[in-house]
């Protein structure tokens, strides 16, 4: 099985690196600058692979030239914080850029080589959820993540009939670097719980937003 990572240097896309590696999975983690760790870790490293820009995604596109791949996971993204009276129309414009359009960029780019039966994982934020929003602020994270949850459902209509199907994840609170490490669960928990979902991923069920722990999330 060929797996391809956004975002894959650390945290859980690390994480989902290391996994699907034991798995007996050929790799390829895609990232702006590899750590150590990656590096060292048996995958097919796609280094300079910023999905923000327009170089980075000819890197990505370049590099898996020929590769049939049965699983996509859109796991970059950035989280910055605004409020009301303090907004900040520059980081709200990058969560947009690396958060919602990249994910699609990325998918269309690679859409022609996804196999019969491939599978697409947007790694997205229950922050995304309207229904769910009782508290209010980061604006261009629920924003940004609340856009890539449409994107991933147009996806799922999109991709049906060539028997692709698509997942939209929240990982849970997962302490990674980005939310200063603080979490209900691990990276490696998170990966494995996420993991979980995508193996039960089917046309029948695919454009769901799900919850890592199996739990369906609302709009």
């Amino acid at each position: 099985m060929n797996v391809v990572i956004t975002g894959a240097n650390r945290g859980i896309g690390l994480s989902f690196v290391k996994h699907y590696l034991a798995q007996g999975a050929t790799v390829y983690a895609a990232c702006r600058t590899p750590s150590a760790e990656l590096q060292h870790s048996g995958a097919e490293v796609l280094d300079g692979v910023d999905v923000g820009t327009d170089q980075g995604l000819k890197v990505l596109v370049d590099s898996l030239s020929g590769v049939s791949i049965d699983l996509l996971i859109n796991n970059a993204g950035i989280l910055r914080n605004e409020s009301l009276g303090d907004l900040n129309v520059a980081t709200i414009r990058d969560q947009f850029e690396i958060n919602a359009l990249a994910p699609l960029r990325v998918t269309d780019a690679l859409a022609g080589q996804l196999s019969s039966g491939a599978k697409v994982a947007l790694i997205t934020s229950r922050m995304g959820s309207i229904t769910d929003n009782t508290s209010g602020g980061r604006y261009g994270y629920r924003m940004s993540k609340a856009a890539l949850n449409a994107a991933g459902m147009s996806l799922a209509q999109d991709l049906k009939s060539r028997g692709v199907a698509v997942a939209i994840l929240h990982p849970g609170l997962v302490g990674t670097e980005m939310i200063g490490g603080v979490g209900d669960i691990t990276p490696d928990q998170a990966a494995e719980r996420l993991m979980e979902r995508i193996n039960g991923l089917t046309l029948d069920n695919t454009g769901t937003f799900w919850h890592s722990n199996g739990e369906v999330l609302p709009w």
